[in-house]
């Protein structure tokens, strides 16, 4: 009998850095998909690591800052549907980081800056918002399907 191989899920990290009432949002440039859309400082696990330190990482490689484990929250897990590809996002908080901003990637992001949690940018990635929307109301758990959001 053939041994059957698992499904492998993606997993996605994002950073909700929180300053005051703003929050740090980037806007892709040159990326593969959705050109121009808003969303957080985030990234890939690469595989032997922590989502803490995945954020970590992502948020060195991105947006120059320093976190510390101890200083991440996770505030939301979403599974995410789409391109046919399936994802386990976690959304990691923090309101502590060391380093001044700056855009780490201007080939991929064309800007990197603090908005307030109240007057998103259009346009923006709508699994991000939903997550947001979610973390604002306390939902710790949501599914996101590309073209139907599940409750």
């Amino acid at each position: 009998m053939e041994k059957k191989e698992h499904f492998k899920v993606l997993s996605v990290v994002f950073l909700v850095l929180k300053r005051s009432n703003e929050i740090l949002l980037l806007r892709r440039y040159n990326t593969p998909w959705l050109k121009g859309y808003y969303s957080l400082v985030a990234g890939h696990l690469d595989g032997g690591e922590t989502a803490k330190q995945a954020m970590i990482r992502e948020a060195k490689e991105e947006a120059n800052i320093v976190l510390k484990p101890e200083d991440l929250t996770v505030v939301h897990v979403m599974h995410r549907m789409r391109s046919g590809k399936e994802f386990m996002d976690v959304y990691l908080e923090a309101d502590m980081w060391e380093g001044e901003v700056e855009n780490r990637e201007p080939e991929r992001h064309d800007n990197l800056g603090w908005f307030h949690v109240d007057q998103l940018p259009e346009p923006f990635l709508p699994e991000v918002k939903y997550a947001l929307e979610n973390i604002a109301r306390g939902i710790f758990y949501s599914e996101f399907d590309a073209f139907k959001i599940i409750k």
